[in-house]
């Protein structure tokens, strides 16, 4: 499936121009090769959902596979753009997983330089296929001045889907599984056992919500929740997209998310890691009650590597982040 992508936000043509010189830089003057190990099975992820994933199908990592996860300072996906060490870990490993939406366009170049022509990649989004999500603007959302009505915009944060996360991980251990044959039985043994617990926590939501009266959750920040509220036909009003770059409701945003709260008599408005939530703040002031609590849903945008040290996975954040929707609720 070819996904068509706006490329008028967050990604930057220089930006994206000067990779490509470096990248051609290096691949002229050699500097792209091989530094792995002799028998070392290398994996480069973007983003902490697909690392973790790909962590728990190795299991005890029988193969001794080198994993590495490229946004790990708590910059999030839409602001990355790789460093010269990045694209030479890209173009030597022999997996290379990515989301594949418009934060991803200069992958098309990194790839096309890869020193390892047998790389096996994985685009998250083309796994979907027909299953994608097309961005929403909703009943009071505020509009970025750039939007173009002709032109589709798919929304990027699939992995916030646990049915998403079950046909992520059946594909990661498939190409794992072309990679190192021998270790074939650990691998699928691994992810039926972690799909398992993929499905027992999707349970766990589509219970919680149906035993809620209320069935709309109210965002007063970004919405990268998409995939996951259109799993459990939940209904949502937001400030702003997924992918917006806004950071300022407008008057007319802030007192139809207000009206709103208090129509629907919603308890608690939410905002996602690392906001200030300057903007869910203002919503609840201009309430009849002023009382509702401001609560946050985790996006796993700004998972670092000491977060994972400390024992954080795709798993307890999404068991986090049912706690606080069975709150908001």
């Amino acid at each position: 499936m070819e996904i068509k992508i706006k490329k008028n936000r967050f990604i930057k043509a220089a930006a994206v121009c000067l990779m490509s010189a470096v990248l051609l830089l290096l691949s002229m003057s050699g500097c792209v090769k091989d530094t792995k190990k002799e028998g070392t099975l290398r994996i480069v992820t973007t983003i902490f959902p697909s690392y973790d994933w790909t962590t728990r199908i190795l299991g005890s990592n029988p193969a001794n596979a080198d994993v590495r996860m490229l946004i790990d300072n708590g910059v999030d996906l839409h602001s990355y753009q790789p460093s010269v060490d990045d694209i030479l870990l890209i173009s030597n490993c022999d997996m290379f997983i990515y989301v594949g939406g418009e934060s991803d366009a200069w992958v098309k170049d990194a790839l096309a330089q890869s020193a390892n022509k047998n790389m096996v990649v994985v685009n998250l989004m083309e796994l979907l296929g027909e299953n994608i999500r097309e961005e929403e603007i909703v009943s009071g959302m505020q509009q970025e001045e750039d939007d173009q009505k002709d032109e589709k915009e798919y929304d990027e944060h699939v992995w916030l889907s646990l049915k998403n996360a079950d046909i992520f991980c059946r594909a990661i251990c498939d190409k794992l599984c072309t990679l190192d044959s021998k270790n074939t039985g650990t691998y699928r043994k691994n992810t039926q056992s972690y799909c398992q617990q993929l499905a027992s926590l999707n349970n766990e939501y589509q219970k919680a919500v149906d035993a809620s009266q209320n069935k709309t959750l109210l965002f007063g920040d970004r919405f990268p929740f998409l995939y996951l509220t259109k799993d459990y036909d939940l209904k949502y009003f937001a400030a702003f997209a997924g992918c917006s770059a806004e950071t300022e409701a407008s008057f007319d945003t802030i007192i139809f998310l207000s009206g709103k709260t208090d129509e629907l008599k919603l308890k608690a408005i939410l905002k996602t890691e690392g906001s200030d939530g300057s903007v869910a703040k203002t919503i609840r002031d201009n309430t009849k009650t002023k009382d509702q609590k401001i609560l946050t849903l985790h996006s796993m945008q700004s998972v670092t590597s000491e977060n994972i040290r400390q024992g954080t996975s795709y798993l307890s954040v999404m068991q986090d982040n049912l706690k606080t929707l069975k709150e908001a609720l």
